[in-house]
């Protein structure tokens, strides 16, 4: 039998693909590549050319037309929102005469979020070969498939792309039925150094709710937008993300998503993002407009692990970066990406770094497991 012809098309907007065909392909478990989530980015003006993020979805098709695969993906002006940094490949590209933009981004938009991005029943190298053959054509100097499954990243790997590893903080769920249950693991001394965060953060006046779906108001988006622009003016950073995009993702995810909002006389005063899986409670963005102790801590991870214990749900991942939740229960989990470089010189240079990279990682995830608050066995209590 000869071997199936496939051919791969890039879209210039998700509105292109069928929600039916790119979600049945994508699956129910991470919001965050549902043809919902990733329309929102686009008709709410955060994901176009303007932000840099010009949309180039990536469709595998068969003979017949049937869609056998697909891929988020953009094409990339710069190295912003990606969480996986490349800034440094970019410059020495530069400095030697080369072009490093446009790339080519398989991703989630400002969305340090693991999970599948070559989606589908097609092994990852042939969606991987495609991607691969596009980026050649179109004259791009590189594609990158960040935040993908380790599956995906070796298969990847196999057939010439380099892989690289990085780190996050999730929480997991061992059947606790009350977050004292989970702090009866700790430590004595890190057992009562949570309680105190979280009394001192529920003693300054603030009443904290977690709102699901058709109980977060316009008025609630209107707030959390000024908190979301907080926090990019503390950080002095992009919002990408416009006022739109907030309840226009809301209604179209409903219950997937959670709004943890802090009150203070009745009024809101802190909120923090989250979108649920189908097992995982996904932590995004945050603000406040208000200074409290220990409330970030509060409404972003202990507020988030009640709800996965009254849900039974499996994970808290809590976003990027921040060794400071290892002591509030959130341990280190690798995270994977995989990157197609077309210059054999670059390749070479950064497939060097990516080797010493990896085992820089290696020994600081040794490191951080170390410092986990858990009690070791035959410890006293």
């Amino acid at each position: 039998m000869p071997p199936q012809t496939l051919n791969l098309s890039l879209h210039r907007a998700i509105a292109e693909i069928p929600a039916a065909e790119w979600d049945a392909l994508a699956g129910g478990d991470n919001p965050f590549t549902s043809h919902a989530f990733l329309s929102a980015l686009e008709d709410s003006g955060s994901a176009n050319a303007r932000t840099g993020w010009l949309p180039q979805h990536a469709v595998l098709r068969d003979e017949a037309g049937t869609i056998m695969g697909c891929a988020p993906a953009y094409a990339k002006s710069h190295s912003y929102g990606e969480y996986v940094f490349d800034h440094g490949w970019a410059q020495a590209f530069e400095r030697a005469g080369g072009e490093y933009y446009p790339k080519l981004q398989v991703a989630v938009p400002f969305s340090p979020v693991p999970g599948r991005r070559l989606m589908g029943a097609m092994p990852a190298e042939v969606m991987g070969g495609a991607l691969r053959q596009a980026t050649q054509e179109i004259g791009f100097s590189s594609c990158h498939v960040t935040f993908c499954g380790e599956d995906e990243a070796r298969g990847l790997e196999e057939s010439g792309w380099l892989r690289r590893t990085g780190v996050q903080f999730h929480w997991s769920n061992a059947g606790f039925s009350s977050f004292d249950d989970f702090l009866s693991l700790f430590r004595s001394s890190k057992r009562k150094a949570i309680r105190r965060e979280r009394r001192d953060a529920q003693n300054a006046g603030l009443v904290f709710r977690a709102l699901r779906g058709a109980e977060i108001t316009p008025r609630h988006w209107r707030v959390f937008n000024r908190c979301y622009q907080n926090t990019v003016d503390r950080k002095w950073g992009s919002a990408y993300l416009t006022e739109k995009f907030w309840p226009l993702m809301a209604d179209r995810l409903g219950d997937r998503v959670v709004l943890m909002v802090a009150e203070k006389d009745g009024e809101p005063v802190a909120c923090a993002l989250n979108l649920i899986g189908a097992d995982t409670l996904y932590g995004r963005n945050w603000g406040t407009l208000v200074e409290s102790p220990f409330l970030h801590f509060e409404l972003c991870y202990y507020q988030a692990i009640d709800f996965a214990i009254a849900n039974g749900l499996s994970r808290v991942e809590a976003g990027a970066q921040g060794e400071h939740k290892i002591q509030r229960g959130y341990l280190p989990v690798a995270t994977h990406s995989a990157h197609w470089i077309e210059h054999r010189g670059l390749r070479a240079a950064i497939a060097d770094f990516l080797a010493r990279e990896r085992v820089a990682m290696a020994a600081n995830m040794a490191e951080l497991a170390t410092g986990s608050p858990f009690r070791r066995a035959g410890e006293d209590s």
